[in-house]
């Protein structure tokens, strides 16, 4: 612990604005950190590797804290087989030396095409998967814009005993885009567009936010961007005494 000048309840409108109205246009994920953290200070770790997602150390009200991010400027934050093992040996890190993690989420899926699959990125994604599940250090999560299917899993999701999971009100999570979920659900109806957008449109409007997930648990709170820094302060603060006990075991069978 290191006392900070930063108030603990330091509001940021900015962020407000931070993600664009398109939800295909990027932005910069490190700018919502260093708004965040205290005094703007954040350590990243391994800046040119797998720079689709971003890692390092920071403080949050004096604490030390480990920062896993999705970063939309690369890759449009797709977890793919190197950023998979580098966020994976992180969070390993983080539990290693009992460092709470805070996860930001901007994940459209896993990288598609062949020579992933060749390379093994189901057995190298479930490494990020088997960190988060046995981290047992506080996990605090923040789904900013999309959070989609498998990824949406493995990047420390409720399902994986995340302790606090907030989102922003633009979040989406869903299995996937609405765009290919309508194109899948209403196949009979491709040939016809303005149905087609029509039914997209539909989709956005029931799936497209997170308070479906939130009524079913998924979401403990759905937040302004500005008070990104105060919830996460309060959620350390009340997650300080945490302790959880792994069922017994001789050790876990992780994905190598």
């Amino acid at each position: 612990m290191r006392p900070s000048g930063d108030k603990v309840d330091r509001l940021d409108m900015s962020l407000d604005t931070l993600v664009p109205e398109n939800p295909n246009k990027p932005y910069d994920i490190k700018e919502l950190i260093l708004k965040t953290v205290d005094d703007g200070d954040f350590f990243e770790l391994q800046p040119d590797y797998a720079k689709n997602i971003v890692i390092g150390f920071a403080r949050m009200n004096g604490q030390s804290v480990g920062i896993v991010a999705n970063q939309p400027l690369v890759l449009a934050g797709c977890l793919d087989i190197k950023s998979s093992i580098k966020a994976a040996r992180f969070v390993r890190f983080c539990d290693a030396f009992n460092i709470p993690i805070i996860t930001f989420v901007d994940v459209p899926g896993f990288m598609p095409g062949t020579s992933q699959e060749y390379g093994g990125i189901i057995k190298h994604g479930a490494k990020l998967l088997y960190a988060y599940a046995e981290a047992t250090v506080p996990k605090i999560t923040v789904i900013t814009r999309k959070a989609y299917g498998g990824a949406y899993d493995v990047m420390a999701s409720k399902h994986l005993r995340g302790d606090v999971n907030l989102a922003w009100p633009n979040a989406e999570i869903a299995v996937m885009g609405a765009k290919g979920a309508v194109e899948i659900i209403f196949r009979e109806e491709k040939k016809d567009p303005a149905k087609l957008a029509e039914r997209e449109a539909e989709y956005k409007a029931r799936f497209a936010n997170p308070f479906v997930a939130g009524s079913r648990g998924y979401i403990d709170d759905v937040i302004l961007p500005h008070e990104t820094r105060k919830r996460i302060c309060r959620s350390l603060t009340m997650l300080k005494d945490k302790k959880l006990e792994n069922p017994w075991r001789k050790h876990g069978n992780i994905p190598l």
